[in-house]
């Protein structure tokens, strides 16, 4: 999902706002026109210039407009009109969309000063002045990769332009109310846009600067805590981290998935640029993949509604790490199983299983282990019992895998049940069946019981004959 969207609705909102503006400043522009004092223009050739300025802006013949501006400015580079005249180029290259060019000409105004006294005059000042704010306001917004200063012109345009609260002469209260809504709204829109528009230039990049475009979308997060695509565009940028830097991710994708998953559940259209099941469903598959399972994520969803950013030690368990410490608790409560598992793993390999057990295991002493009687051999004064160490949660009858070889036959027959005893391995087969032969002694066997053997027919003897 790409968020650049979000940034381009905004900027679309912004523009509504720029046709009812552009109408009240041509109204208020002729009606200051035709009241400019002419003692202001150096002669009659520089008030034709003038008026063939506002004939075409009153026309909405803005290329021409540009022209006759230009002219304008090679006859009479020192003009009283300048200023305003650089007002008039604005509107012009706003209406051709030439938006860069509109940021550059409201640059060199506002390096001049503050505009309420650069734009002084009571009866059109105001409504330059609230032109070359609005224009750049809206410039900021339309211009696709705009530079370092002028991201800093539309910005200080959008702050001022966000308390202003000059009325343009000739405007009725009601449209200039109106009006100040509309101002208003798209001073807000630039600001949230040059928020994040140099971290969408940093992922523009080839190759992605993604550093740079988390720092961005981090400081504007704080800023507007409450943009979900601001959050998924910081997922983004992290996981893009994380991806370059596979040292680093155990400490930046789990951030990823909190941003990703913060996006889900303040607002998964990220502000209608976005599906919502699929911003949800890639929240969901982000932290099962990481984790393992949805295990937690709950918990997770509850925290991100709560604060845009995680906090400073914020941690996501891999499957890797998930399963070794389930290990590790399996061991803990079950430390002869879990021995007996590692040994077992390691005799089935069936590259190296032989090997282990000639080099390591076999005639070493192995610690206590714990399993189930399956049968004796023979069934009565056994000299060998096969023993089965079944999982926990193990279905059906268990399979032996072990034979302990017993120093002397038993008394009687062994019954089944649980025994814990220690041997010393001697023999083992892995194929056709796996099975480990250990050595052992009747006493080091215990919780066997055993039951009497079965006494054997008496043996009658011959046939006495009768004499």
């Amino acid at each position: 999902m790409n968020s650049d969207h979000s940034w381009k609705k905004i900027a679309a909102v912004a523009a509504l706002g720029a046709v009812a503006l552009t109408g009240i400043a041509r109204h208020a522009f002729a009606q200051a026109a035709a009241a400019q004092p002419e003692t202001h223009y150096k002669d009659q050739g520089e008030y034709d210039a003038y008026n063939a300025v506002t004939m075409d802006i009153v026309g909405k013949n803005f290329a021409k407009a540009i022209t006759d501006l230009d002219t304008w400015k090679q006859k009479y580079p020192d003009s009283w009109y300048k200023d305003i005249r650089q007002t008039l180029y604005i509107q012009a290259y706003n209406e051709t969309k030439q938006f860069p060019k509109v940021l550059d000409t409201a640059a060199e105004l506002m390096a001049k000063g503050d505009l309420d006294t650069v734009f002084s005059d009571p009866k059109r000042g105001a409504q330059d002045e609230v032109t070359v704010l609005f224009m750049a306001t809206l410039a900021v917004q339309q211009t696709p990769t705009p530079s370092p200063e002028q991201l800093a012109t539309g910005e200080k345009a959008a702050r001022k332009l966000l308390e202003f609260n000059r009325k343009p002469q000739g405007v009725a209260d009601a449209d200039w109310n109106n009006a100040k809504n509309q101002l208003q709204a798209a001073a807000k829109a630039a600001l949230l846009t040059i928020a994040v528009l140099p971290g969408n230039q940093a992922m523009a990049k080839n190759p992605r600067d993604c550093d740079t475009a988390a720092s961005v979308y981090t400081k504007a997060l704080g800023d507007y805590p409450d943009k979900s695509f601001i959050s998924y565009s910081l997922g983004t940028a992290l996981n893009c981290i994380a991806r370059a830097h596979p040292d680093k991710a155990k400490e930046i994708a789990p951030k990823a998935i909190y941003e990703f998953v913060r996006a889900a559940v303040t607002d998964p259209s990220l502000g209608g640029s976005g599906d919502p099941k699929k911003i949800t469903d890639y929240a969901n598959s982000a932290y099962t993949a990481y984790h393992g399972s949805d295990e937690g994520l709950d918990a997770l969803k509850a925290q991100a509604k709560t604060a845009p950013l995680p906090p400073a030690n914020f941690a996501i368990e891999t499957s890797a790490d998930v399963a070794n410490r389930k290990q590790q608790e399996f061991a803990q409560s079950n430390p002869q199983l879990a021995m007996w598992m590692g040994i077992k793993a390691q005799l089935a390999d069936p590259a190296n299983g032989t090997t282990y057990f000639e080099s390591t295991l076999k005639n070493a002493a192995v610690p206590k282990l714990k399993g189930t009687v399956v049968e004796g051999k023979p069934a009565c004064r056994s000299k060998e019992i096969l023993v089965a160490v079944p999982l926990p949660d193990q279905q059906g009858a268990p399979t032996a895998e072990i034979t302990l070889k017993l120093d002397a036959p038993l008394t009687g027959k062994p019954e089944t049940g649980e025994i814990q005893w220690e041997g010393v391995p001697s023999e083992f087969t892995q194929t056709p069946a796996f099975m480990l032969t250990m050595d052992t002694e009747k006493a080091k066997i215990e919780g066997l019981k055993t039951t009497p053997c079965a006494a054997a027919p008496a043996r009658r003897g011959p046939a006495t004959k009768k004499k």
